[in-house]
């Protein structure tokens, strides 16, 4: 029952992390218009490198060396210490790194300057700790309190055009109080410690070793948008900030296992229960599979209704960026499944490290051609491409280690699901007006032809789900 509460928590964490864009961009796409919105996507993705580059992959190596040790208080007050210690440093770095870079950079000071804030925030985010403790609720409140402060200063100084920076600062310092804000509950876990005990250095190449994968991770996150910025125009990456935006608050309800399951089966394979490291996998992969279908074909039903109406009609080339990305909320789950519910819990770094590395260098590769011929669709395109990479390597490196047969195991009846549920959506969209109501309507009729065909088909994992609730 333990990992359904944490599952739950986290997924409602990252829904938090990605509630004030969901809520503001309508509001934002009519205020800041194209030209606001590509810049504030242009000088985020640069900012991403440097918060990268001073997180140095604490985020899983962290989460993961606190589930090792959680059970030994000592262990995990120096823990505690020595990685955080060290990420403070790496962001000093990253930071005089930034102010280096604004040196050399003639355009959009003021906006990078404002998002600068977020590498500070980043020194501060402990998130990790908490994750690997599986203490997901004070994440939770956290975010909750954080985001409607948040929602309420947008609505309220973001009015015109000109008011881009306020935006900026604003998530920016949201960041940072609301990483500030979980530092009070540390007590519970830690005690005190002599700075002579630590050993700061010792986490630095275990760390780098998961720094590497988040590389190419962050690269095909945000590449795309600094590529298309540099190419062809800020405008572009802006509409591929919106598509790429809504497709990752789908994911946030499906990914969240993968950051709940990593401390569990961490866990349990230091004690070296292994047979129990694959049953959670095999379990959280239908699991994934089972939620992540119907998103994807649902947004690939109702994106021409949906966009128009959230983003105003001049966003309309955002439909079929979303219509085209809608895949990677599969490709997604299952190597998030594979990768972060597996492969770095059970210490296969060097083969979840190849498979986002390679997805990086297929993403880069192809985009150059893709986006000159087809500008924000080519780099959609390209990021279908990457993701499939990952998975396909991914499920390449565990093909000693796991049967595919009960990987797979109702797969195909759920995908025919699927697409039954997507024709029926699609075809009641086609013939009826582009309203709100109608839109809500689309997805209430697709989630109950969706769950009467797994039903009908009897694949729906009940069993599956009740061994997660025992845990």
């Amino acid at each position: 029952m333990q990992v359904v509460k944490n599952y739950l928590y986290n997924a409602s964490y990252q829904i938090f992390i990605l509630l004030v864009p969901l809520i503001t961009t309508p509001y934002l796409a009519r205020v800041l218009g194209p030209t606001g919105v590509g810049i504030n996507a242009f000088t985020n993705s640069n900012i991403q490198y440097f918060i990268l580059f001073g997180s140095i992959g604490v985020n899983l190596y962290g989460n993961r060396q606190v589930a090792f040790v959680r059970d030994d208080r000592n262990k995990l007050t120096r823990t505690f210490y020595e990685i955080f210690l060290m990420r403070i440093f790496t962001i000093v770095a990253a930071y005089a790194a930034f102010l280096l870079f604004l040196s050399f950079t003639n355009q959009y000071h003021v906006y990078y300057l404002a998002q600068s804030v977020s590498v500070v925030a980043a020194a501060f985010d402990i998130s990790w700790f908490f994750m690997g403790v599986e203490n997901f609720r004070v994440t939770v409140i956290r975010n909750f309190i954080v985001k409607i402060i948040t929602l309420i200063c947008i609505f309220t100084f973001v009015k015109s055009e000109s008011d881009l920076t306020a935006y900026i600062l604003i998530l920016s310092l949201s960041l940072l109080i609301g990483n500030m804000t979980l530092f009070p509950n540390l007590k519970k876990y830690i005690g005190k410690i002599h700075i002579k005990e630590l050993k700061i250095w010792q986490h630095v190449k275990p760390s780098i070793a998961l720094f590497i994968p988040q590389i190419a991770t962050q690269i095909y996150l945000v590449v795309n948008k600094t590529m298309l910025g540099s190419m062809t125009s800020v405008q572009a990456s802006g509409y591929f900030d919106q598509s790429d935006k809504m497709i990752k608050i789908v994911l946030a309800i499906v990914t969240a296992t993968g950051t709940v399951m990593l401390p569990h089966v961490a866990n349990a394979f230091m004690k070296g229960e292994i047979r129990k490291t694959k049953e959670l996998l095999y379990n959280s992969f239908k699991f994934v599979t089972m939620v992540s279908i119907p998103m994807m074909f649902g947004i690939m039903a109702i994106a021409s209704k949906f966009v128009p109406l959230f983003f105003t009609k001049r966003f309309s080339i955002v439909t079929p960026l979303m219509t085209v990305e809608a895949v990677v909320i599969l490709l997604i789950a299952w190597s998030n499944a594979l990768g972060t519910q597996y492969l770095l819990p059970t210490r296969q770094n060097r083969a979840f490290t190849s498979s986002v590395v390679l997805g990086a260098v297929v993403n880069i590769v192809i985009n150059i051609p893709l986006i000159f011929v087809w500008g924000a669709l080519g780099a959609t395109v390209s990021t279908v491409l990457s993701e499939l990479t990952v998975t396909a390597y991914q499920l390449y490196a565990v093909r000693k280690q796991i049967n595919y047969k009960k990987l797979f195991e109702n797969t195909p009846k759920m995908m025919l699901a699927g697409l039954f549920m997507y024709f029926i959506v699609k075809l009641i969209d086609v013939r009826t007006q582009g309203t709100w109501g109608m839109v809500f309507l689309e997805i209430m009729i697709g989630i109950v032809v969706y769950l009467v065909a797994v039903l009908v088909m009897r694949i729906f994992p009940i069993d599956d789900i009740k061994k997660i609730l025992k845990k």
